[in-house]
Order: C-alpha cells, then sequence, then structure tokens
C-alpha cells in the first residue's frame, strides 16, 4: 500500500478485510486505514547498533492497539484527537 492514503487506504483496508473472510492475510502496512481494519495487530520495528540490524515483533493488545493506530495518525506527539480517530477507525475495522 506504498503511496496510498485517505479513501484509496480505505478501500484497500475493505477489501483486504473481505479477502481475510476466505483465508489468512498478512499485510504490512504504515496506513493507519489499513492495520485498523486487522483482526490481530503485531507492532514491527528494527534497530541497529555496530553493523548489525535486529528486528523485533510485538503483539499488540487493544490499548496499545489503540495507540499505534493515533500514532500511525498523529506522528510522534498523540493527541488526544487521534487517540479518538484511531478509535473510530477500530470500531469500523
Amino acid at each position: 500500500d506504498a503511496g496510498v492514503g485517505g479513501a484509496v487506504a480505505e478501500a484497500v483496508g475493505t477489501r483486504l478485510h473481505r479477502l481475510a473472510q476466505s483465508g489468512q492475510v498478512l499485510v504490512v502496512t504504515h496506513s493507519p486505514q489499513v492495520a485498523a481494519r486487522g483482526n490481530f495487530h503485531w507492532q514491527v520495528s528494527k534497530s541497529g547498533e555496530n553493523g548489525t540490524v535486529s528486528t523485533s515483533v510485538v503483539p499488540l493488545d487493544n490499548p496499545a492497539r489503540l495507540e499505534e493506530v493515533a500514532r500511525m495518525l498523529s506522528g510522534a506527539s498523540i493527541t488526544d484527537e487521534a487517540r479518538a480517530a484511531a478509535q473510530r477507525l477500530l470500531e469500523v475495522g
């Protein structure tokens, strides 16, 4: 979903959700609209030091998922408005 946002990201999320009704779908996304449609949410991050790169995958519970979708919407500074928007996205998902 690179380069996709807004209404198009919402449509992609809807189609992926529909596709998941008949099979397993694993999506890596930076789009909050797509991420909110999933049944499960993992946070994937990577870090590096001394020339070594490490990747971590952490399953998110509902409160952490809300915070992550809010972060995806607003960036580093998560606002109450971003949390409210994230909550709406997750309710639709």
